[in-house]
């Protein structure tokens, strides 16, 4: 989904009370681990290790929950590095994220069927009498309509499905009658407003006390809503109905639904990522599994299992043809024009499509899912985290990870099908990274960027929502967890709705619409009903023989064809179509071609297509080539011990700490402080690395003062007070318009605010000793296990967590390669008073990796080995299956034609594209 992601899942069963048929789907939808075949390779984890791991999540939870009590509740989210709570309003704004934030304890109430799951019912039941008594959902604030629905609506679902079984069984929750469902009763009739358009489609944001449209509402001139938003909503929305009997909430859902179903592009059976909601014109037209639109794939294959009603299903299975056939480019899921599928739109793909192979288990295709997941936890081996957005050549892209739990999903679900011990150790590292890379004293915080190691201050509700729930079910027995978890639905957030649902409140009108819309294909519909019998015949290794081909593809230096290219066209002997990179003004064969592109044929104008967006790309990339990547400050002294790591901007001159060793020293300030002038205590700073301020002359010019005086480091601190790279777009300096070669010491400059925290720790240890480098580094053994993290903040470390606390970012990373690290930058304003030149970076552009990027669109003649074998598996499915054949389908050229001025607007919009 657009922003959470989550939990896309459900148990295997439901009980007696559902009609056979809807017991029979939910059982074969939804995979029996019980039934679930080994599959060898991997040695069986034994129960004590298994357990020893589920108790391990438990303590983590423990920590997230305990802190997210202690520091921020009431707010809505936890700062973990902070230690205080996210009220919005009273933080700068973050944009979009921020508008799941309601001022309605969103963590706690995200969290608590989590509590549920793992055991913890006393704290349920405090939990539960907590949002009972404090939550207010009246608050003049807007809101996501789609964050709400599956954060706010779906954990009081959620709580009231478990607080009810609690009291079913006798020993807690006796007092419980239904408070929980009225509050989401309450909720639900607030955010029905949203649908008032003409389409049925709902606007993206509402106000809670006052709806939309008015003008103290702030909201209701949207036009455009993703269709993740609008078609994320029928799970909870029928869930609410079914439980309290008022119908209005599961007919407005399913009248969104049924218009994106209406909307779709009929030919290829896909939908873009954002529409119109009055017209339902599609704004974006480019289609993917990823951000955008990922649930509402979801909410499609659920809300059959859920209401039984098969148009759902038969819509699913339609799209999950067309994503098969053009989206779906194994191990890579790469988005596609919906109008012309066989062109891709990205060269990129992002976090949020970890989810599909989980999604696919539960369809019953069971291969692709065991392709990407692996190409994906490869990737997370390189990076340690899952980046934002990564290449096609699986280089980092947007080096963001907010802590998304979609990864640990598809590996619950690929374990439930398979019984492979593999994925335990999948889970495993999962663990281990998030304890070593992730936490921090308040918490688990948020990695800003996973090649530096740095961390933001952000620790969301989702977290706890899903990613412990998965984890804790990866390893737990069926006698662990205190109910039947097979008799829930998991939504999209991992909230449980109970199965029976399906039979209780049957008065919405079941019409089946699909057939009026498209021929359905039969073949559509086989695999529907995964059978463990068959998913692996005959052959305890079928796993491990799909995973082993890609176990190196994260490794390989060849980028894997992020382009289609007509296989027919190559087979017969034809000329590959001119690729951006290779033209070249002066030829004037290469001038031939491009007259000839979209005028010609639909096959030239497709190859115009293609040039044209290389060529964009090809430009962004040589005006960011230049840019050097981000630097690491990372507090190694006592009590910090390599704890805290600050992102830092590099410098055009000095020494490039990703040629050379890392400098390491204890830190001292220089007088003066802005080192403009011959140093008055150079004593002090010799053989130390200097602290000097920003401002009143140029960067070099401080840097030639600090070195003359002895120093082997320099690091310069904003004099803008309460700047942060948390908001501000970070920079890198550049020199005086001189030589600079003399200056042979590293330069970074870090932010006021954390420059304070090396500042804050020199007041209270005095001696403070930093590691100037490219990356974070591993903390020493012997320190890591003196710093055994525990649930609660140790009292003797308590000032160094207070100084920790106030960072914006804080790491114990090994990551990537310096070289595979850059900032994008522009020029960027200073205050009068500042004559330092300084190359700032666009805020929407620093976590974009452009030295990576530029090489993804190669297809070096060197790289054969995964081409060949992809295109010879291509060949056989082609000949197996003409239906699917890619090379064989060609457009009207009237219609591209007509779509071209369309496709230049959409490429440059994808530059711009932030998740």
């Amino acid at each position: 989904m657009s922003e959470a992601g989550g939990g896309r899942g459900c148990g295997s069963s439901v009980p007696q009370r559902a009609p056979w048929s809807l017991v029979a789907a939910a059982a074969a939808l939804c995979l029996v681990a019980a039934t679930s075949v080994w599959t060898a390779g991997a040695a069986p984890m034994s129960r004590e290790e298994r357990q020893k791991l589920g108790n391990q999540v438990l303590e983590m939870f423990d920590h997230a929950y305990g802190n997210y009590m202690e520091h921020a509740y009431p707010a809505d989210e936890l700062m973990p590095l902070t230690c205080r709570g996210r009220v919005r309003g009273q933080e700068p704004s973050r944009g979009d994220v921020d508008d799941a934030l309601g001022k309605f304890s969103l963590t706690l109430i995200d969290s608590l069927d989590t509590l549920v799951v793992l055991n913890k019912t006393k704290e349920f039941e405090d939990a539960v009498r907590k949002v009972l008594r404090d939550v207010n959902l009246d608050n003049d604030v807007v809101v996501s309509v789609f964050e709400t629905n599956i954060r706010v609506l779906g954990g009081l679902l959620g709580g009231h499905s478990l607080a009810i079984m609690l009291k079913e069984k006798g020993e807690y929750m006796q007092w419980y009658n239904d408070e929980l469902l009225q509050m989401a009763k309450q909720l639900g009739y607030k955010l029905l407003p949203a649908f008032n358009t003409t389409s049925g489609l709902p606007y993206p944001r509402i106000n809670l006390k006052f709806g939309i449209r008015k003008p103290e509402a702030r909201t209701g001139t949207e036009t455009d809503t993703c269709t993740a938003c609008a078609g994320t909503l029928i799970l909870e929305f029928a869930a609410l109905s079914r439980f309290t009997g008022a119908t209005i909430f599961e007919e407005y859902a399913r009248k969104a639904l049924d218009f994106l179903w209406e909307k779709r592009q009929r030919s290829s059976n896909l939908v873009g990522v954002t529409i119109n909601i009055h017209t339902g014109d599609w704004v974006r037209k480019d289609s993917g599994v990823g951000a955008g639109i990922d649930s509402y794939y979801e909410y499609l294959l659920k809300a059959y299992v859920l209401l039984g009603d098969d148009s759902f299903l038969e819509r699913f299975n339609t799209h999950y043809d067309a994503i098969m056939r053009y989206i779906s480019q194994p191990p890579l899921l790469l988005d596609v024009h919906i109008h012309k599928p066989m062109l891709n739109a990205r060269t990129w793909m992002d976090a949020l499509l970890a989810f599909f192979p989980g999604l696919q288990v539960l369809k019953g295709d069971i291969r692709p899912a065991i392709e990407t997941h692996e190409m994906l936890y490869q990737v997370i081996k390189k990076h340690n985290f899952l980046p934002e957005a990564f290449t096609t050549d699986f280089r980092v892209h947007w080096a963001q990870h907010p802590l998304r739990p979609e990864f640990a999903e598809s590996t619950y679900f690929l374990y439930k099908a398979t019984g492979d011990p593999y994925y335990l150790e999948v889970g495993k590292t999962l663990i281990e990274n998030l304890n070593k890379y992730a936490r921090v004293p308040c918490g688990f915080a948020a990695m800003k960027d996973v090649r530096t190691g740095s961390h933001e201050d952000r620790m969301d509700s989702f977290f706890l929502a899903e990613m412990f729930k998965y984890l804790y079910l990866l390893f737990a027995d069926k006698e662990d967890i205190i109910f039947d978890i097979e008799d829930y639905i998991f939504t999209t957030e991992a909230h449980l709705l109970p199965l029976w649902l399906s039979t209780t409140n049957q008065s919405i009108s079941k019409k089946n619409t699909t057939s009026e819309y498209t021929e359905l294909d039969d073949s559509n519909f086989d695999w529907t009903c995964p059978n463990t019998q068959i998913l692996f015949p005959n052959d305890p290794l079928y796993a491990q023989s799909i995973r082993e081909p890609l176990k190196n593809v994260v490794d390989k230096s060849c980028p894997r064809g992020i382009i289609r290219v007509r296989e027919e066209s190559f087979r017969s002997g034809a000329k590959p179509p001119l690729r951006a990179r290779d033209f070249m003004a002066t030829n004037p064969e290469h001038l031939e071609i491009l007259k000839k592109m979209g005028a010609a044929s639909s096959i030239d104008a497709e190859d115009g297509l293609r040039f044209m967006q290389e060529m964009i790309e090809l430009s962004s990339q040589q005006q960011k080539e230049q840019q050097l990547p981000p630097r690491a400050v990372q507090i190694v002294s006592h009590p910090f011990f390599g704890r805290v790591v600050l992102t830092a901007g590099p410098a055009q001159f000095g020494l490039d700490l990703s040629k050379h060793k890392e400098t390491r020293g204890f830190v001292a300030s220089s007088k003066p402080y802005n080192g403009c002038s011959e140093l008055t205590n150079p004593e002090a700073v010799m053989g130390k690395i200097a602290l000097i301020q920003r401002g009143q002359c140029m960067f070099a010019e401080k840097a030639r003062n600090i070195q003359n005086a002895g120093a082997i480091g320099g690091i310069v601190i904003d004099d803008n007070e309460g700047s942060s790279s948390d908001t501000a777009p970070l920079f890198q300096m550049a020199g005086d318009g001189k030589d600079t070669d003399d200056i042979k010491i590293p330069m970074l400059f870090l932010f006021s605010k954390e420059g304070s925290i090396i500042l804050d720790a020199i007041r209270e240890y005095e001696e403070v000793e930093v590691l100037l480098s490219d990356k974070a580094k591993d903390r020493d053994p012997e320190m890591e296990n003196e710093e055994q993290p525990s649930s609660e903040n140790d009292s003797q470390n308590q000032s160094a967590e207070q100084i920790t606390s106030s960072s914006q970012e804080v790491d114990l990373v090994d990551q990537e390669s310096p070289e595979e690290s850059s900032l994008n930058s522009q020029p960027e304003s200073s205050s009068p008073t500042d004559t330092d030149n300084a190359a700032s970076v666009s805020a929407s552009e620093q976590n974009s990796n452009p030295v990576e990027n530029h090489e993804t669109t190669s297809l070096d003649g060197e790289c054969t080995d995964l081409d060949n074998q992809l295109q010879e598996q291509s060949e056989t499915e082609e000949d197996s299956n003409p239906n699917v054949s890619w090379g064989k389908k060609v457009q009207p050229i009237d219609s591209i034609l007509a779509d071209w001025n369309e496709d230049i607007e959409a490429f440059e919009m994808m530059e711009k594209d932030e998740l």
